[in-house]
């Protein structure tokens, strides 16, 4: 594959198991990024493709990937930590041989900049810089249990259960393995300088500058502010631009001349963009108005079986929380069910939304869902569509408005129809949670011990609560001063689908405020709304907004498989009825003649 030099779009590639984005430019000093790991690169994961657009701008060919068993790259038998920083040496080679670069220069973020300078003592690399290196595995696996205690809490506030033998940060999980090696990691024990020159930002650089020093290298240094903004959530995740303008200031800083664009290629042995596994094989599809996804196919494909589109969640990348997106359509590829996993507007890899905001509860959203029919209605198969919250919220709507689609797996959904009134920031930041959350709350001893000493705010609480009903019977009356959704109430589209014979089912976390909308809208006394449905309303015990552990993703599966039965029982059934009215109307035809 040749690239043009100067060319503006990111190129998807593959090399040895691993998947990535070339971003070409006419630069001899090419630049690898090195990502974070698990949680805090999928917080990361926009910035740092704006990054890497800005390196590119500059003039320095740059190439992102991920790791073994991360984002889209293929699965290991086990992660180790050598294998990471063997991959990074990998991208080292690939973009020499990719780009025709005579420099290197590594950029690492947090425990992807230990890795890059591990691997930086075996490659002739020009220049690193390390943004908030794990300096200490011991200190880094401090911190991460400190954060799983926080994120993907339960609806009641508690924290999620971890296995003794590994660590799940929001859904990613590090098994016992990679847990030892991670332990074993120290900088301190640098045996060579990783590059000639080193820019190091951080909040503490004095004793790893000085040890960089030690070994040969010409170290700058210097804070890190955009660091909490950049790994903290991917909802709010922001570019930290001084950061990055210091960061490819530093990559550029002396770099030779820019090579001539008289032939206007640059000779490239660059290897095909797709990856296979055991029963799957993977290729990346660009489609719509700037949408990017991955295409899982079955390594065999038998008639006409149904495709399952996977809506972005939240702001979530299309390889989704804890990567689990990825592992199950592979599971399912190998039983024979192909899909899709892609980005809406303005997450991941595909283009901003023309108005800047974030996609979730857009009011347009359905129109990227239907743009991804699009690209599998020819298959031929049943259409499926999977979400959670904002992503159940556009794939309702995809359901009700096209009726290619068979049925949906909506996971948490929050509501059945946006309410512009609200702020969204305001809905995802709730300093206390909801009524019912403290009514949980409430029923624990510690709780009421908590109360009676004093330590729960609770006229606080009660204010909070007081405005937020104000606020809710303002929104309310407005509502229904306003024009009614197209296709009626909930409880109306939800008949309309089920006369067409799509299939929906509903499936939360126990204690998720998006029950109330069901309560609200499809029956508040025990089966109501099951018998609206036409299946139950899944309530699952004990698992995070976000189905974050394996548990939870197991009840996910499950419940997936069941629409899958329900979805080919149904089109097996519209096809054979279908066949059976061909000759009756062949024959009145014939009688007519």
């Amino acid at each position: 594959m040749t690239v043009e030099v100067g060319s503006e779009a990111a190129v998807p590639v593959t090399f040895e198991g691993l998947f990535g984005w070339f971003h070409p430019a006419a630069g001899t000093r090419g630049v690898v990024l090195c990502g974070a790991y698990g949680f805090e690169q999928m917080a990361a994961h926009r910035p740092w493709r704006a990054l890497a657009e800005g390196l590119a701008a500059a003039g320095c060919p740059t190439l992102r990937f991920d790791y073994p068993g991360e984002g889209d790259s293929a699965d290991p038998g086990e992660a180790r930590v050598d294998d990471c920083v063997a991959a990074v040496r990998r991208a080292i080679g690939y973009l020499r041989a990719t780009a025709g670069v005579t420099e290197i220069a590594v950029v690492g973020l947090r425990l992807g900049a230990t890795f890059a300078a591990l691997a930086g003592q075996d490659e002739a690399v020009a220049r690193l810089v390390l943004l908030a290196p794990v300096t200490t595995g011991r200190a880094y696996l401090r911190e991460m249990r400190l954060r799983a205690q926080t994120i993907g809490r339960l609806p009641d506030g508690s924290a999620p259960a971890q296995d003794p033998d590994s660590l799940t940060v929001g859904g990613f999980r590090m098994e016992a393995a990679f847990l030892a090696d991670l332990a074993d990691l120290n900088l301190a024990r640098l045996g060579r300088a990783p590059a000639g020159h080193a820019l190091l930002l951080a909040a503490e650089t004095k004793a790893l500058a000085a040890r960089l020093g030690a070994l040969g290298c010409d170290v700058a240094t210097g804070g890190f502010p955009g660091l909490a903004a950049l790994v903290a959530d991917p909802i709010f995740s922001d570019v930290p631009t001084a950061d990055f303008a210091r960061v490819i200031g530093f990559a550029t800083d002396g770099m030779p001349a820019a090579r001539p664009r008289s032939g206007g290629l640059v000779a490239a042995d660059a290897h095909p963009s797709g990856l296979t596994g055991p029963g799957w094989a993977e290729e990346p599809v660009r489609f719509g108005r700037g949408l990017l996804g991955i295409r899982c196919r079955p390594r065999r494909v038998e008639g006409a079986a149904p495709t399952i589109l996977f809506v972005s969640t939240g702001m979530s990348v299309h390889s989704g929380w804890g990567r689990q997106t990825t592992d199950l359509a592979r599971r399912l590829a190998a039983k024979g069910i192909a899909s899709v996993r892609f980005d809406l507007r303005g997450i991941g890899d595909s283009d901003d939304r023309p108005d800047g905001r974030k996609p979730l509860f857009a009011a347009d959203g359905f129109a990227d869902v239907a743009a991804a029919i699009d690209l599998i209605a020819g298959a031929g198969g049943p259409i499926l569509l999977v979400g959670g919250c904002s992503g159940a919220y556009a794939a309702f709507h995809a359901l009700c408005r096209d009726r290619r689609v068979d049925g949906a797996l909506l996971l948490n959904l929050y509501c059945f129809d946006w309410d512009p009134d609200q702020d969204l920031d305001q809905v995802i930041r709730q300093t206390f949670g909801s009524a019912s959350t403290y009514a949980a709350l409430l029923k624990r001893g510690a709780t009421w011990r908590r109360l009676i000493r004093g330590e729960i705010r609770i006229a606080a609480i009660a204010a909070v609560l007081a405005r937020r009903g104000i606020e809710a019977a303002t929104r309310r009356i407005r509502r229904a001063l306003r024009p009614g959704p197209l296709g009626g109430s909930p409880a109306r589209r939800v008949a309309a689908l089920r006369r067409r014979g799509a299939e929906i089912r509903l499936l939360y976390s126990a204690g998720d405020p998006g029950l109330a909308a069901v309560r609200r809208h499809l029956g508040r006394s025990p089966g109501t709304a099951d018998r609206r449905l036409g299946a139950p309303v899944t309530v699952v015990p004990g698992v995070d907004h976000n189905f974050g552990s394996r548990e939870a993703q197991a009840r996910v599966a499950e419940a997936l498989q069941d629409l899958l039965r329900s979805v080919r029982r149904a089109h097996a059934t519209r096809v054979a009825a279908g066949e059976a009215a061909a000759p009756r109307a062949s024959l009145t035809l014939a009688g007519r003649t």
